[in-house]
């Protein structure tokens, strides 16, 4: 039932939909490939460690006593809550970890991909965060409920910052770059903030910032569950937020999320056109059902004003100060903005419809799901010099005419299905499929390509991952696992480095 949304929050992680930077030269040869042997071997003889003392406890242990009924840290109807997530990572092909990106790295191969890369990344298996909720009854079974929540970085003790990460790029070259990827966790005190009413047989409504419809059904459809390190649906906020991450949560929004007989299940969310920034306006719906162990979805959103953000080129942080010349003309106006807080952003109205299902046995769990998002030229142009969170959009595409970003409607066809095997009560093994495929929407003599001479051609992008989470007790757990990813024709435009890359990864987390 919907109360148990707001005492048990949904799992969903945040990476926008990667377009990153670049680094030193590969580094290749026989020393490293020995390195990446012995860090391989390490890892998998780590893992069979734990499942080997799964095994003995499974066979000989006795039974665990059971858990008391409540155990959470809650005072008066208020819940203090929280996750810290963190591993050691490889990638073949990547950029140095950010400090702000709210994964780290960016776990799948990216523009910037040149070299091999070892270190301590966040939130993993899920976003590190801390968090109040309440639930005080009203009347009946209604009651008064409200969610605040920030996401941080437990590798630098940093409020992750997604938007942070990308001005620290901006003018760099890719060679010279570290992680920089967008995501609506952009430095907000709270990535989540909202109030409102609850009852048990009728449903939640809420107002304020929150995770969107398409993101509750990624978090639940997922077979890794929106995991950043080894889901490419998860690490790309591409698929929760519509098409672009930033869409991902909704500010000044309204939810409804209800059950009906445990059978039926109906979400909707609107946003409110208060001001410019990461939707001028937006809409979301699903509706769907559950029975003898399945449970599916449909999903529709529309999103005017949609907003990706990037860090700036060289030539357009030499052209910041021509944006606001001194002294200003009398009665101009000028966008007043720094290297540190400038980006640049491309503006599109996106309309999405998917569909996801899993089937559940038990020991067994089937997942799979798909998504159709179509990006066009917005119907209400935006102009240079609005924010993103505390950011200021220095730039923006070219939104109508013939020269526009979307002369011809970009698609985008999300796709994906895995199992997730229950061997013990303690372990799960995981096995999942991810792709994308984009058509040709380029002009002139881009039209129709297939190549990866342009960003406008047609493309896909694969990825494949298999992880285990082992779960020492209800609040502890530990994790390994590996994601290949690899880019092709108008998806790899720019990939000048590396079109491949390999993620491998070895964590823990607590939850309380």
């Amino acid at each position: 039932m919907l109360s148990s949304l707001i005492k048990h929050p949904v799992d969903t992680q945040e990476r926008g939909h990667l377009n990153v930077s670049r680094h030193a030269p590969l580094v290749r040869g026989q020393r490293y490939r020995r390195v990446n042997i012995l860090t391989g071997g390490f890892l998998l003889g780590t893992l069979l460690v734990a499942t080997g003392i799964a095994r003995a406890q499974n066979a000989t242990a006795p039974a665990v006593p059971a858990i008391p009924a409540d155990d959470s840290l809650t005072w008066h109807g208020i819940t203090l809550y929280g996750i810290v997530d963190v591993g050691v990572q490889n990638q073949t092909h990547g950029a140095p970890i950010s400090d702000y990106f709210v994964g780290g790295s960016a776990e799948v191969v990216q523009k910037d991909s040149n070299h091999s890369v070892t270190g301590v990344t966040p939130s993993n298996m899920s976003n590190s965060r801390v968090g109040l909720q309440g639930n005080e009854p009203i009347i009946g079974d209604w009651s008064g409920v409200f969610k605040l929540e920030t996401f941080f970085n437990p590798q630098s003790g940093q409020i992750s910052d997604a938007l942070k990460s990308l001005a620290q790029n901006n003018g760099r070259s890719l060679a010279t770059q570290t992680t920089n990827v967008d995501s609506s966790a952009s430095g907000q005190t709270f990535i989540q903030s909202f109030a409102g009413f609850s009852s048990k047989t009728l449903g939640t409504i809420s107002f304020g910032r929150q995770n969107t419809v398409l993101a509750d059904g990624v978090a639940k459809y997922d077979p890794n569950y929106a995991s950043q390190a080894f889901s490419l649906i998860g690490i790309s906020g591409t698929t929760a937020g519509g098409g672009d991450t930033q869409n991902r949560r909704l500010d000044s929004s309204v939810k409804y999320v209800g059950s009906f007989g445990g059978v039926a299940h109906l979400e909707a969310q609107y946003k409110f056109n208060q001001a410019n920034g990461s939707a001028n306006s937006a809409y979301e719906v699903s509706f769907g059902g559950e029975y003898a162990g399945l449970s599916a979805d449909a999903f529709y959103a529309k999103i005017k004003d949609a907003v990706a953000v990037a860090a700036l080129s060289a030539a357009q942080v030499t052209d910041l100060s021509t944006l606001c010349p001194n002294p200003l003309p009398t009665g101009g106006s000028c966008i007043a903005a720094s290297p540190s807080n400038a980006l640049a952003a491309t503006v599109s109205d996106n309309t999405s419809y998917a569909f996801m299902g899993l089937y559940n046995m038990g020991f067994l769990k089937f997942f799979g799901g798909y998504e159709h998002i179509q990006y066009a030229d917005p119907d209400t142009p935006l102009s240079a010099g609005f924010n993103v969170a505390a950011y200021t959009i220095a730039y923006v595409n070219v939104q109508s005419g013939p020269k526009s970003t979307y002369v011809n409607d970009k698609t985008l066809q999300v796709f994906w299905g895995g199992v997730r095997y229950t061997v013990i009560p303690e372990l799960d093994l995981v096995g999942a499929y991810y792709g994308y495929k984009q058509n040709a929407y380029g002009t002139g003599a881009n039209a129709g390509c297939s190549t990866n001479k342009s960003g406008t051609c047609s493309g896909t992008e694969d990825v494949i991952s298999f992880d285990a989470d082992y779960r020492f007790t209800k609040r502890f757990d530990g994790f390994f696992g590996v994601m290949y990813s690899g880019v092709k024709d108008g998806l790899a435009a720019g990939f000048n480095f590396n079109t491949t890359d390999i993620t491998t990864t070895l964590g823990v987390r607590f939850k309380f």
